[in-house]
Parts: C-alpha cells; sequence; structure tokens
C-alpha cells in the first residue's frame, strides 16, 4: 500500500507541475497591444466600426460612446450600428446618439434568411454598407468598452507588424458569481489546452480566436466571403480566423488587456446559453468536449481526494514513505489551489474564488454537457432564436 500511496502522489505532483508549467509558458507566448501614438490624418487609413447588436440596450451606448471618444482621426472613421432585430430599447438609443454624432449611423436587420446565424448577418449587413474602398473593418461586441486609443492602436499594429486579421483579447470585468465562479475556470482550461506557440504561427494549420475585437483588412474580407462564408457557424469568429489563415493571409490574437474590457454574461441566465451554444467547437468536437470535461472534474476534485487518500493510509500505516506520499500530495494540491487563488487575485476578484475552483470546473463540465445535448439534437438555443 505504501508503494500505491507514493505513485497516486507522485503522478498526481508530476500532472499538477505539468499543467502549470503549460499555463505560465501559454501566458508568456501571447503578444501584449500596446497603447500608440495617434496616426496624422494623412497617414490614416479609412477604418469602419461595425457594432452588431441585438437587446443591448444595458450595453449599445457605454460601447458607442467609448468608441465615439476614440482618438482615431474622424474624417477616416465610421461606426455603424447593425441592429438585429431587437425587441429592447438598443435601436432606439443607437439612432439617438447617431443624431448627435454624424460618425454614428444605425442600420435595421431585415428578418433573418434561413441558414444564417444573427450575428453573422448583421457583421454582413454592415459591411455592404460601408462606403467603398474603406481599407479596415472593425466588428467590436457591444457588451465590450475601449480606452481610447484602441483603434488606432490596433490599426498602427496591424500595420507594422503585417497583420491582416487581428483579434485582441478583452480583460474580462466579473461581477456575478457564476461569471466569477465559471470563467477563470474556463480560461485556464484553455491555458491547458491550447498551443499558441503553434496556433499563432503564420504557417499553422489551425488558430485561436476571440471575436469580440476583430479587426481585418477589407480586401482580405471580401477575398475569403466574409461572413457569408460561415453564415450558418456558431463560432464564426472562429471559422473566419480559419478561413483567413489557410487561404495564408496573416492573422494573430493579442491581449488587449490594457485597452479593452468587457463582461460576456451576468449570470447564470446569460453565462449558461452563451457557453454552451459555443463550447463543443472551441474544446474541438463533441467527444474532445466529453473527454475535457470529465478529465477536468476528475482532475479538480482530485486536489481535495488525493491528499485525503494518503493522510487516510498514513492512519492506517504510518511508515516513512506514508509520510513522503502525504508530502507530494499537500505540495501538488496547494500548488493548484494557488494556481487558481492566483488568478482570482489577477481577475480582480476575492481570493477565495479561487479555493472553489472544483466547484467551477463542475458547473463547466455540466454546460459543456449541455453544450453536447444541443448538437446531438443539432438545435442550438442563443438570444431567443433556436439554430438547427
Amino acid at each position: 500500500m505504501d508503494i500505491v500511496a507514493l505513485s497516486c502522489s507522485l503522478i498526481w505532483l508530476l500532472l499538477v507541475a505539468t499543467l502549470i508549467i503549460r499555463a505560465a509558458r501559454q501566458r508568456g507566448l501571447l503578444p501584449v497591444l500596446s497603447p500608440a501614438a495617434v496616426p496624422s490624418d494623412t497617414r490614416a487609413p479609412t477604418l469602419a466600426v461595425i457594432v452588431p447588436a441585438r437587446n443591448e440596450a444595458d450595453n449599445i451606448g457605454p460601447c458607442l460612446r467609448a468608441l465615439l471618444e476614440q482618438d482615431y482621426p474622424p474624417e477616416h472613421c465610421t461606426i455603424l450600428v447593425v441592429d438585429d432585430q431587437s425587441v429592447d430599447a438598443t435601436p432606439d438609443i443607437a439612432a439617438a446618439m447617431g443624431r448627435e454624432d454624424g460618425r454614428l449611423r444605425v442600420l435595421r436587420s431585415p428578418p433573418l434568411p434561413p441558414s444564417w446565424t444573427g450575428k453573422s448577418h448583421a457583421c454582413w449587413l454592415g459591411v455592404r454598407a460601408v462606403a467603398p474602398g474603406t481599407e479596415w473593418l472593425c466588428f467590436i461586441d457591444a457588451d465590450m468598452r475601449a480606452s481610447p486609443t484602441l483603434l488606432a492602436s490596433a490599426v498602427q499594429s496591424a500595420q507594422r507588424d503585417g497583420i491582416d486579421f487581428l483579434m485582441v483579447a478583452p480583460r474580462h470585468v466579473l461581477r456575478s458569481f457564476a461569471e466569477r465562479l465559471v470563467i477563470p475556470c474556463g480560461l485556464f482550461l484553455l491555458a491547458f489546452l491550447q498551443d499558441l506557440g503553434t496556433a499563432q504561427a503564420r504557417g499553422a494549420h489551425d488558430v485561436t480566436a476571440s471575436g469580440q475585437f476583430m479587426l481585418i483588412r477589407a480586401d482580405t474580407y471580401e477575398a475569403v466571403g466574409g461572413h457569408a462564408a460561415v453564415r450558418a457557424a456558431i463560432c464564426e469568429d472562429l471559422e473566419l480566423a480559419r478561413r483567413c489563415k489557410r487561404s495564408g493571409y496573416m492573422v494573430l490574437l493579442k491581449d488587449g488587456q490594457k485597452l479593452l474590457s468587457g463582461r460576456m454574461y451576468t449570470g447564470w441566465r446569460t453565462l449558461w446559453p452563451g457557453f454552451a451554444k459555443n463550447l463543443v467547437d472551441m474544446i474541438g468536437g463533441a467527444r474532445a468536449t466529453a473527454v475535457t470535461a470529465t478529465a477536468s472534474v476528475v482532475l479538480s476534485w482530485a486536489a481535495l481526494a488525493v491528499p485525503a487518500f494518503t493522510a487516510w493510509h498514513a492512519a492506517q500505516d504510518a511508515g516513512a514513505l506514508s509520510f513522503v506520499s502525504i508530502a507530494m500530495a499537500m505540495t501538488a494540491s496547494a500548488a493548484a489551489f494557488g494556481l487558481h487563488i492566483a488568478g482570482a487575485i489577477y481577475f480582480r476578484i476575492p481570493f477565495w474564488y479561487g479555493l472553489l475552483f472544483p466547484v467551477g470546473y463542475t458547473a463547466g463540465a455540466l454546460i459543456a454537457a449541455d453544450s453536447i445535448r444541443q448538437r446531438w439534437q443539432a438545435r442550438v438555443t442563443w438570444k431567443g432564436r433556436v439554430y438547427s
């Protein structure tokens, strides 16, 4: 039994060390989008910012105010809100702001055609309404908040680094219990699973994506078919990025927490369906999602189970190997809890959320099961619509 307990503790220690090292390595591989100087009117390329919005009355005002306060030369920048059949005050709020600032226009989307998702349709309509000759297209979600230098920094970064399709990952604002419990665990899971070094490489087959802020050359967008080519995709941002990369264009994700923040969800009511609709696509299929969800639950609760097992074994036979097993198991579990406490501090939430990470991964696994169920039934529900 001493060998069993020792082997269990050693395997647990090696697993935790591997995951922590991998997560730390991923963070260092994501380039940072830093603030840049505002370009002069003569050097700034023309830019169209498209905001697809459906029932975003609580978000659309702050989002548009931040965009209208950008340092980007106003003569070279237009902002277009595409209202996707909202049933709240979203179009009225946007229209009122448009009457105060001529750079902002509001376009009402017609009923959603068959085989289209709402966001792809809204983005596509927005691009069709952009002035001919526009050089860059920017798509930003209504729940995002941009610092005044975001657009200038993103455009200059793309031009300087030869990027055709730049995505910017925001700083996540977490306020409800559901957000604080699940989202840090989800981002840790992505850090454990992804290989950013490979995915970000120009010649790689796959890509890592974040659709909350996307900047793409207009000619690149047209060359790959734009949102019309991914009209039925639930993860349209991921599919569009893949099409660009596989067509030979430079696609890159940058860390934009200095310049962009957002609150994706407001609690269980929006978080659960929001993740369930696309988790299967994000992880790589139903089977991969099931395996990943099961492994995350087993490993997270192992942080409690392995030390408990070694302590129980030591109580039965207090040999020298038993105490070595306890030491290794406790060290590994302390590191696992420490990692998630550090994550809670990073996300600016109370540290004790880091102690709840087994519950967070379990909740995520239940959402994953729901995501798999929806795909098996070929029915994905989001914002009052059911997609086949």
